[in-house]
């Protein structure tokens, strides 16, 4: 018996930028993105593989003032595409958890597709969110990142920085704590019956 294809596709326009976005959540990690932030492609490519999520994303914008219009406003199309694509939600395992190293930084993130968009962030140290990492993306684009992606996918979301020295490596630990808890609590359970809440709706 097939399933039903669980995609979506969401654009959006405004003075600022512009997103064209497309995803599977039963894909196999591939993706295809452009946002003109070489950096967040980097991690969008990141989330994309680690969560087994086909991605793709065109994405620009007025990065000659500031990156953050771009980067904000993918992240916002990638939360309501999410929520598009989960449907009614019935079948899937809802909690996801994950524990991801990368070399000095240590990262873990708790995902469930609750239904009311909540973010809890914290461990990153002191000045990371003034560090430019690879020289354009600040530090503190990183929880606006996953406040942008809770919010609009309504997602329980809790990112937790164990450890950690080098920047980089401190956000990719995140992206990629994100993406393996996020594909853990998207997955179809065959043993789930219905929505996965006593209440009946998620």
């Amino acid at each position: 018996m097939s399933q039903t294809p669980r995609t979506a596709t969401k654009e959006r326009s405004t003075s600022e930028s512009s997103v064209k976005l497309s995803l599977n959540l039963d894909g196999t990690g591939s993706s295809k993105i452009s946002t003109t932030v070489p950096f967040y492609d980097h991690m969008l490519t990141a989330l994309s593989k680690h969560s087994l999520i086909d991605l793709e994303i065109d994405a620009s914008g007025d990065t000659d003032i500031d990156i953050h219009h771009t980067v904000e406003d993918t992240a916002i199309v990638l939360g309501q595409a999410l929520l598009e694509a989960l449907g009614d939600k019935k079948g899937i395992a809802r909690f996801g958890d994950a524990l991801v190293p990368l070399d000095d930084a240590l990262a873990r993130a708790v995902v469930d597709v609750s239904g009311r968009p909540y973010l809890v962030h914290s461990g990153e140290p002191e000045g990371f969110e003034y560090h430019a990492i690879g020289g354009h993306f600040t530090g503190s684009l990183v929880r606006h990142v996953f406040e942008a992606i809770t919010m609009h996918a309504d997602l329980t979301v809790h990112i937790t920085v164990l450890d950690g020295r080098d920047p980089h490596h401190i956000a990719e630990a995140e992206f990629k704590a994100f993406a393996r808890a996020l594909r853990q609590a998207v997955a179809r359970d065959t043993r789930v019956e219905g929505i996965p809440s006593t209440k009946g709706a998620l």
